[in-house]
């Protein structure tokens, strides 16, 4: 040891750790795009992490058509209708197992200009031929193809080359997507146990290692009514990557077949299982400016704009916030138009609903799909049920750290204090009615300390939604007295 003469100064870490917050309420949302139109055709089947909407286009393309791509459908729900970010996009839609061919179909230009109205086709697929085995046509040579804003190629003649009519024909060959290929199965995804290629609702796990972000909602508009693709939902929100948990959004299936009357919805919400602590369901749908969207389009992106007006603490309920509608339909765009006892009846059976009672269409409902069967109050309010999710995926982000490291008294005493400090923290910004952790004898056994394990009792109290206000009227005859005054 060198020989040291004077005053010396060392540093020991911080006993108090500050939280690395859990986004609350990230959606993950699955579905189809057209990503013919995209920049490289790779978002199939990979994660895509978007913070505009313009990003979003670029890597997985649009189309007003959302039927056939349910995600572009997010993408106006969320960024336009309610302005956030960020969100990460699932396309199922493959190269692969979605795809067709038109080989030497015959073609006629029209003042030099021809549309291919097939949508969906693969650009770089695309030969054009003079006739069947004829002459190939060469590329900004010959001709130009491009998009049109459809999602559709249009040709146009080159002048000088080897189409030499306004009106000359020739035979086109090319892929395209088929959107309609897509089935429940490709949502729901897997494992290939060959290839280890991972798709659909499996690569929920993927998005945390990805990004660093922990998902808040599991998504999939277009497909959630599916209750094989909902039950995956909610199974992946309840454990992500074995660690987190999330809430998936879902929806009824408002057509005639499912539930398109209110007093049906109940019985398909339980016919079919929805009915989760870690799941929304909503009904019907709603429409604005003649566009109609699913509930749950609407739902993610209210509860990702409550949460940001909350400093990004999901306490506060998106019910009785303003929905972006002008009427509530069903999936053949007939209007619903509930009153409050209407309503009320759907929120008691756990189905969250649209009502334009004051002030405009509002989204009206607390619980989730696990009431009434369940009222455990974490379990059943939406908002308790989120803060649980929040709170439990901000410990394990914060704590990981301290995994692995020697069993000592300062440890543990750095953990108790360091999340007590944050549960009061949010106590008083309101977050909290009130919360504290204990690290208890009675709770920590020498077999599980022998074991490495240590076991910590967290105890928290978020708001419960005032969800009923009551007012007594009474006529005071006092104030006959008045009268003689």
């Amino acid at each position: 040891m060198a020989y040291k003469h004077g005053v010396f100064v060392s540093e020991i870490p911080t006993s108090i750790i500050p939280p690395v917050l859990a986004t609350a309420g990230l959606p993950v949302v699955f579905g189809t795009a057209p990503i013919n139109l995209g920049a490289d055709q790779q978002y199939a089947n990979k994660p895509f992490l978007a913070y505009s909407k313009e990003e979003a286009i670029a890597a997985l393309g649009y189309s007003s058509d959302w039927e056939k791509y349910s995600l572009c459908e997010f993408m106006v729900s969320y960024f336009d209708l309610f302005n956030v970010a960020p969100v990460v996009f699932v396309n199922v839609l493959n190269l692969t197992d979605h795809k067709l061919a038109i080989v030497d179909t015959a073609r006629t230009l029209v003042g030099g200009i021809v549309k291919l109205a097939q949508t969906g086709i693969l650009l770089n697929t695309l030969v054009l031929k003079l006739t069947v085995g004829g002459t190939l046509l060469v590329k900004n040579t010959d001709y130009t193809a491009a998009f049109n804003s459809a999602g559709e190629v249009v040709i146009t003649r080159v002048v000088g080359g080897l189409l030499v009519a306004a009106n000359s024909t020739f035979v086109a060959s090319y892929d395209y997507l088929d959107a309609a290929a897509v089935d429940s199965a490709d949502i729901i995804g897997g494992v290939d146990g060959t290839t280890g290629a991972v798709t659909g609702l499996e690569l929920i796990n993927k998005v945390f290692p990805l990004f660093q972000l922990v998902p808040g909602q599991i998504v999939a508009p277009g497909w959630s009514h599916n209750s094989a693709v909902a039950a995956v939902m909610v199974a992946k929100a309840s454990s992500i990557n074995g660690l987190f948990k999330a809430i998936a959004i879902t929806d009824v299936d408002a057509t005639n077949a499912g539930a398109d009357l209110y007093t049906e919805v109940p019985a398909w919400k339980n016919t079919n299982n929805y009915s989760s602590t870690f799941q929304l369901v909503g009904w019907p749908k709603l429409m604005l400016d003649d566009v109609i969207y699913y509930m749950s389009s609407q739902l993610a992106g209210l509860i990702s704009k409550t949460d940001a007006l909350n400093d990004d603490i999901p306490y506060v309920s998106p019910s009785n916030q303003n929905l972006q509608a002008v009427s509530a339909v069903t999936a053949a765009g007939l209007e619903v138009s509930l009153g409050p006892d209407q309503a009320a009846y759907l929120n008691g059976n756990g189905i969250i609903t649209a009502m334009n009672f004051i002030g405009g269409w509002k989204l009206w409902g607390n619980y989730t799909g696990a009431f009434p069967a369940s009222t455990d109050v974490k379990d059943v309010f939406g908002s308790i049920r989120r803060m649980f999710n929040w709170v439990g995926n901000t410990i394990i982000l914060t704590f990981m750290s301290k995994v692995d490291s020697p069993m000592k008294k300062r440890t543990i005493d750095s953990i108790v204090d360091s999340l007590n400090i944050w549960l009061n923290g949010l106590t008083a910004r309101g977050a909290l009615l009130g919360g504290h952790v204990e690290f208890r004898t009675s709770e920590n056994p020498s077999t599980d300390l022998l074991a490495g394990k240590v076991n910590l009792h967290v105890f928290l109290t978020p708001p419960v939604p005032m969800q009923e206000i009551n007012f007594a009227l009474e006529f005071d005859v006092n104030n006959l007295n008045a009268l003689f005054a």
